[in-house]
């Protein structure tokens, strides 16, 4: 599948980038070379096959919580560019 001129400035404009004439032919190339590729998975027979939800099998990726001492708050806050009390202050983002 060969992308169009037009439809490579329509997606670009759902992805809200301004493209250059040099970056739509390189993007149209990409985006039509993922669409072959979509249509080839697409030719797969997949009839019978169970869907899962990741390749490998996997139990635990997470490490176990371990209690461990961390900071004082002194040390916390030794590099803060601005504090109160053993608070870090920042600029208010709401009224």
């Amino acid at each position: 599948m060969i992308l169009s001129d037009e439809q490579v400035r329509w997606v670009a404009h759902l992805a809200r980038l301004e493209l250059t004439e040099v970056e739509l032919t390189a993007f149209g190339g990409q985006l039509s070379s993922i669409m072959n590729y979509v249509d080839q998975l697409r030719a797969v027979p997949t009839e019978g096959v169970e869907p899962f939800t990741h390749a490998l099998p996997l139990v635990n990726v997470l490490r176990d919580d371990i209690v461990a001492p961390s900071l004082s708050a002194a040390e916390a806050l030794a590099n803060a560019p601005a504090r109160q009390g053993d608070y870090f202050t920042v600029p208010a983002v709401l009224e």
